[in-house]
C-alpha cells in the first residue's frame, strides 16, 4: 500500500525546517540538511511504499503553529500526532526521549539506563541520531556525561540554542 508523505517547510529562528506528515501523523521535522532529509526518506522506504507530495496538511499547519509558540517560549509540550517508523529499539529510545522534561537534560548513559540497558550507550546515541522528528522528540536534551554538547544532526550550535531557549525561558525570536 502506498503511503503519501506530505511535505512543507517552516522558517524558524534557527533556519528552515522541513516537515513531513502522513495521514496518521507527523513523520518528519528536520533542519535544512538535504543529506539528512534524503536519508530519512530512504529509511521511510524501508517500511513504506512512499510517494512524496509537496502540500500543507492540517498536521503540518498544527505543527507550524506549535513550533511558533515553542520558539516564542509560549509552549513547552507538543500534542501533534506522530507517525513513527523504526526498529523496536529506535521506537523505545524515541519514546523515552519524549519523557525528558522541557528545560532538562539527560546524559547518554542516563538515557541508556532509562531504556533498560546500560551497555547500550552507543546504540542509544545512534538511535538519537536517527530521530526524524527533531524538537518534538527532543534528542537535543541528551548531552555527554561531562555536560558537553555532543552529536546533534541539526548542528551543535542549534542544540545549544534549543537548550538555551528551554533553560532561560527566553524567546528564540530574540536571537
Amino acid at each position: 500500500m502506498k503511503t503519501n508523505i506530505y511535505t512543507t517547510t517552516f522558517e524558524s529562528p534557527l533556519g528552515r525546517i522541513t516537515l513531513g506528515s502522513t495521514n496518521k501523523g507527523l513523520c518528519l521535522l528536520e533542519f535544512d540538511n538535504e543529506k539528512r532529509i534524503n536519508n530519512h526518506f530512504n529509511q521511510f522506504k524501508k517500511y513504506w511504499d512512499v510517494e512524496i507530495i509537496e502540500e500543507e496538511t492540517s498536521i503540518t499547519t498544527t505543527t507550524k503553529n506549535q513550533l511558533t509558540a515553542y520558539f516564542l517560549n509560549q509552549q513547552t509540550t507538543f500534542d501533534v500526532p506522530l507517525d513513527l517508523v523504526g526498529t523496536d529499539f529506535q521506537l523505545k529510545v524515541w519514546n523515552e526521549l519524549q519523557r525528558i522534561p522541557f528545560g532538562s537534560t539527560r546524559s547518554y548513559k542516563e538515557q541508556a539506563i532509562a531504556v533498560g540497558n546500560l551497555k547500550a550507550i552507543r546504540a542509544v546515541a545512534t538511535a538519537n541520531g536517527e530521530n526524524r522528528i527533531s524538537i518534538i522528540i527532543p534528542c537535543h536534551r541528551v548531552i555527554g556525561s561531562d555536560g558537553s554538547l555532543t552529536g546533534y544532526g541539526g548542528g551543535i550550535w542549534r542544540k545549544q540554542k534549543l537548550l538555551e531557549l528551554e533553560s532561560t525561558q527566553k524567546s528564540c525570536f530574540d536571537l
